[in-house]
C-alpha cells in the first residue's frame, strides 16, 4: 500500500488513477508521495517516508528541488500539460495589446439614453487599434509553450522570430520552418514589435530582462511575461514604460509596482487556470508518480535524470547516489557479494546526483533486505528501494 498526501485541490481525473486497493490519499502522516499545485513547500518539514513530489504544473519554484535531491526525493513536474492554456492567454493578450477591447466594452456600459447606437458610432474612433498581421513577434524560450505561441502567431500572419540556445530536438521538429531562429537574444530585442518570454526561472534567468535589454527594444514595442515575475526586473520595466522607451508591458504576475498604469496590463496569474489544464496536469503528475512508485521509472523530473527500463525480474532495486566515478562497479560488486544475479542494469547521472535501476533474479526477501542494508552503508549512496514485481 502506497500513501499519498495532496496539497491544493487536485483534479479528480488525476487522483482516480490511483486505485484504492493499492493507494491511500491523505490518510497517513508518513506519505510515500506528495502531489501539489501551488502550495509552498520551501519551509515544509518533509517526512522521511517521502520518495517523490509531483507538481501538477510546469514551475517548481514552490518546491525545494535541491534539498529534495540531497535527501533522495525525486521531484516531478508536468511540462506541456498546461501549454495550450498559457498559449491561448498569450495570444489573447497580444490581441488586447493592439485592440482596446476592454476599454471599449467598459465605455459602452457607461452610455445612457435611447440613442446608444448613435453614440457608439460617433465615438468609436477613440478605440481604434492596430492589427497583429504583418507585425514581428519575438519569442524568447522555445519550450512547449513558446513553440505553440510561435506557431499560432505565424498562423495569425505575424512575422515570428524565436530564440532559444537550448531548444530540444522534439521541440525543434514541432516548430514551423517559417519561424526564424535568432542567433542571440539581442537580435530579438532590437527587431521585434512584440516580445514574449517563455523560459524557466533559474539563477541564470532571474532578471533576464533589465535596463540593458529594455534599452535595446523599440519604443513602440510591447513586452509580455507569462513565465515568472522574477525573470523581468520590475523597476526597470516600469521606468521604461513611464519614460516611453517601450510602449507597454503585459504580465501574468501581480506586483504592486505594476498597478494603476495605463500602459501596463496585469493579469491574476491566469496562465494555467483552465479546467482542461488542471485536469491535464493532474493526470500527468499522477501518471509519473505512479510509475515511479510502482516501477522506479523516472520521467519529467527536475532534479534527477530520465531513467526508464522494462520491469520483468522478481525484484527491482533503485539506487539514488552521488554522481561520482565507479558507482556502477560499486553497486554491482556489493550485489554480487550477496550472491545475487543481475538481470539488467541502467544508470544515468545529472549534476551532482545519479540514479540506478538494477533488476535482480532473486526471490528471497531476506537476501534483498540484506543487500539494501549493505548498499545503504556506502557513503555515496543516498537512498535504496526494493520493488517487488
Amino acid at each position: 500500500m502506497y500513501h499519498l498526501k495532496t496539497f491544493n485541490a487536485i483534479a479528480s481525473e488525476g487522483l482516480e488513477r490511483f486505485d484504492k486497493a493499492n493507494y491511500s490519499i491523505n490518510e497517513s502522516d508518513n506519505p510515500d508521495g506528495i502531489i501539489l499545485r501551488s502550495q509552498n513547500l520551501n519551509d515544509y518539514d518533509f517526512p522521511k517516508s517521502v520518495l517523490a513530489v509531483a507538481r501538477a504544473g510546469a514551475g517548481t519554484n514552490n518546491v525545494p528541488v535541491t534539498q529534495c535531491a540531497e535527501n533522495g526525493i525525486v521531484v516531478f513536474n508536468t511540462p506541456g500539460a498546461n501549454a495550450n492554456a498559457v498559449k491561448e492567454l498569450v495570444i489573447a493578450s497580444l490581441l488586447l495589446s493592439v485592440r482596446p477591447m476592454i476599454q471599449g466594452a467598459n465605455w459602452v456600459q457607461t452610455l445612457e439614453g435611447d440613442d446608444t447606437e448613435k453614440q457608439v458610432e460617433a465615438n468609436k474612433k477613440q478605440f481604434a487599434g492596430h492589427e497583429l498581421y504583418g507585425k514581428k513577434l519575438g519569442v524568447i524560450g522555445l519550450g512547449s509553450i513558446g513553440a505553440m505561441v510561435a506557431n499560432d502567431a505565424y498562423r495569425l500572419g505575424m512575422d515570428v522570430m524565436g530564440y532559444d540556445p537550448h531548444v530540444s530536438v522534439d521541440t525543434a521538429w514541432s516548430i514551423s520552418r517559417r519561424v526564424k531562429r535568432a542567433k542571440d537574444m539581442s537580435e530579438v530585442l532590437k527587431e521585434c514589435d512584440f516580445i514574449t518570454i517563455h523560459v524557466p526561472l533559474l539563477d541564470s534567468t532571474k532578471g533576464l530582462i533589465s535596463n540593458k535589454e529594455l534599452a535595446m527594444m523599440k519604443e513602440d514595442a510591447t513586452l509580455l511575461n507569462f513565465s515568472r515575475g522574477e525573470i523581468v526586473d520590475v523597476d526597470a520595466v516600469v521606468s521604461a514604460v513611464n519614460d516611453g522607451n517601450i510602449a507597454g508591458y503585459i504580465s501574468d504576475f501581480a506586483d504592486s509596482r505594476l498597478l494603476h498604469n495605463d500602459k501596463i496590463l496585469v493579469l491574476p496569474h491566469l496562465g494555467a487556470s483552465t479546467e482542461e489544464a488542471e485536469v491535464n496536469c493532474a493526470k500527468m503528475a499522477a501518471a509519473t508518480l505512479k510509475d515511479f512508485l510502482e516501477n522506479g521509472n523516472i520521467k519529467n523530473s527536475v532534479n534527477f535524470p530520465t531513467v526508464e527500463m522494462r520491469f520483468s525480474s522478481p525484484y527491482r532495486l533503485t539506487v539514488i547516489n552521488k554522481n561520482v566515478p565507479n558507482m556502477l562497479g560499486v553497486i554491482s560488486s556489493l550485489i554480487a557479494a550477496e550472491d545475487i544475479n543481475i538481470d539488467n542494469m541502467i544508470n544515468r547521472g545529472r549534476g551532482d546526483f545519479a540514479y540506478t535501476i538494477v533488476d535482480v533474479n532473486e526471490t528471497s526477501d531476506e537476501k534483498i533486505n540484506r543487500i539494501i542494508d549493505v548498499l545503504t552503508e556506502n557513503e555515496n549512496i543516498i537512498k535504496v528501494r526494493a520493488i517487488k514485481d
